[in-house]
């Protein structure tokens, strides 16, 4: 059965999300987590998207997209929300390096 208890979460631009989503290796299937910063939300209904960032090994950035209603998506918690942001897109932290991208 499929959890759709985080599709009530209000989701804001700015905040750190703890993303939780199966992976498919051949026959088993396992969870993995993505935790990085929501820079972006898309789309309108079933048809929406968000976009979290975060900073990789060897500081290297790593975005990923999922659809909202997506099957794979098994958990989506907010780990921590800004202060203030005000912007729509934060797409500006793809060219900020180090510790300022953790800033917001």
């Amino acid at each position: 059965m499929l959890n759709t208890s985080f599709k009530d979460t209000q989701l804001n631009i700015g905040q750190t999300l703890r993303v939780k989503y199966n992976i498919v290796e051949g026959g088993k299937t396992r969870v993995q987590t993505f935790e990085g910063v929501l820079i972006a939300i898309r789309g309108r209904g079933e048809n929406r998207t968000i976009t979290v960032r975060r900073i990789g090994d060897r500081n290297v950035g790593v975005e990923r997209i999922w659809p909202i209603n997506s099957r794979s998506l098994v958990e989506v918690s907010v780990v921590k929300s800004p202060k203030k942001v005000r912007r729509s897109k934060l797409y500006f932290l793809r060219n900020i390096s180090g510790k300022m991208s953790s800033y917001i």
